[in-house]
């Protein structure tokens, strides 16, 4: 989406290395209850809702192919680089997320970013990435103070729910943090940390009760396109945007370009 309305991407990785979406995710196989049988594992039905739909599978094949994917730099190269505005994806229990989430540097990375007022994006476990950065003093977190939206706890909790059921014997793939002893149902959910993280819980925004497109946007089926943004729910708050899962992710593209365009110089 960035690149067809005209903006150039770099990607950045722990040390540099091209970066690997879960294949759980792109093609589905592993996502149904007989997923862990080699010999039976490639068809999919569960999987098949579950998985990335054609059109991502078709941009992620692209991307591969890319030289700036294949090329990244690394994070702590990025913090002393020089861009128009930072972009946090997200994931869940996949290999390398808490390392993303809790990496010291993409923290002070992200905290030197909202400091300098430039443009940021930040969709599902990406807000928490930026939830956990604080502000230069260590008092609180940048996202204090404003509105957001992140990967809601209904969102998770179905998921969680199915993953539990199909893929029994990993029943914590999509949590990725599970809760501990003794905390409430979803106390270590996106959503939950996010919020503790902010200046008001009310900053927290789903979608509204009154949305007309209410039952596209949160069945957690119907995702947005290059021309249909009923699915989507994005939260603009400033220079910094925020969207919820792989369902906002045109829209979510299209508004964090609109903010680059806006804070170009002239």
């Amino acid at each position: 989406m960035l690149t067809r309305l005209g903006h150039g991407v770099v990607f950045a990785t722990p040390e540099g290395q091209a970066g690997e979406a879960d294949d759980l995710m792109l093609t589905g196989r592993g996502l149904d209850v007989w997923g862990f049988v080699p010999g039976v594992r490639r068809l999919t039905m569960v999987g098949r809702v579950l998985a990335a739909n054609a059109d991502a599978r078709a941009a992620y094949k692209a991307m591969t192919l890319d030289p700036a994917f294949r090329a990244p730099i690394r994070w702590s190269e990025a913090s002393s680089a020089r861009f128009d505005g930072l972009l946090l994806p997200g994931g869940h229990r996949a290999r390398g997320m808490r390392a993303y989430l809790e990496s010291e540097v993409l923290q002070a990375l992200v905290a030197r970013v909202f400091a300098a007022d430039l443009p940021v994006a930040a969709i599902c476990h990406g807000v928490l990435l930026a939830a956990r950065s604080r502000v230069a003093d260590g008092s609180r977190s940048v996202l204090h103070g404003r509105r957001t939206t992140a990967l809601t706890w209904a969102l998770e909790r179905t998921a969680a729910q199915v993953g539990r059921t199909v893929r029994f014997w990993d029943p914590g793939y999509y949590r990725t943090y599970p809760d501990g002893a003794g905390e409430p149902p979803g106390h270590m959910s996106v959503e939950a940390e996010v919020t503790r993280a902010l200046g008001r819980p009310q900053d927290f925004l789903d979608v509204g009760v009154h949305d007309p497109d209410r039952r596209w946007k949160v069945g957690g089926r119907t995702r947005d396109t290059w021309d249909d943004a009923r699915p989507a729910f994005v939260v603009r708050d400033g220079r910094y945007v925020s969207a919820r899962w792989p369902g906002d992710a045109h829209t979510f593209a299209r508004r964090f370009a609109e903010v680059l365009g806006e804070a170009a110089p002239s």
